[in-house]
């Protein structure tokens, strides 16, 4: 995401519930932009140094997961406990994924403000291309009919 050119909203450590057996809490170095979230492994060098070094062999560039709004569905606040706040994000296929973070970090009302944002651009767009076809379609019959009636 940040090689396209989308900022970086929020920045900062975030806990992600593996998905094994045992499902330990694992920190991930996390960056929201308005496109969606990259998790990265704490040791992993930041996505803008990756095109100038290479990564270590021991942490491919594969390790880096990016949760894309366009796949996600919701953001779940399940509960408030102790210093934590828990949540799920909900994919499109139907993929909980689990985290916390420190409740006064914010991470779930900052992942779903731009998550409803970006749903909102892509809906404006949505509308603006339906519309454009709209025009496109009516305009060649518009100025036939005009033309018509005035000889009649």
């Amino acid at each position: 995401m940040l090689e396209s050119g989308c900022k970086a909203v929020k920045e900062g450590m975030l806990e992600k519930r593996s998905d094994g057996l045992l499902q330990l809490w694992k920190k991930k170095r996390c960056i929201l932009t308005e496109e969606g979230l990259l998790l990265i492994p704490p040791k992993h060098p930041p996505p803008q140094q990756q095109q100038q070094q290479p990564a270590p062999p021991a942490e491919p560039a594969a390790k880096i997961k990016e949760l894309h709004f366009s796949n996600m569905k919701t953001v779940d606040c399940v509960e408030r406990k102790g210093k934590y706040v828990y949540f799920t994000v909900v994919m499109a296929e139907g993929k909980e994924i689990d985290f916390r973070c420190a409740q006064e970090q914010g991470w779930n009302a900052a992942i779903t403000l731009q998550m409803v944002q970006y749903k909102n651009r892509q809906a404006i767009l949505a509308v603006r291309s339906t519309r454009q076809k709209q025009q496109h379609l009516a305009a060649p019959h518009g100025p036939r009919l005009r033309g018509a009636s005035n000889s009649a």
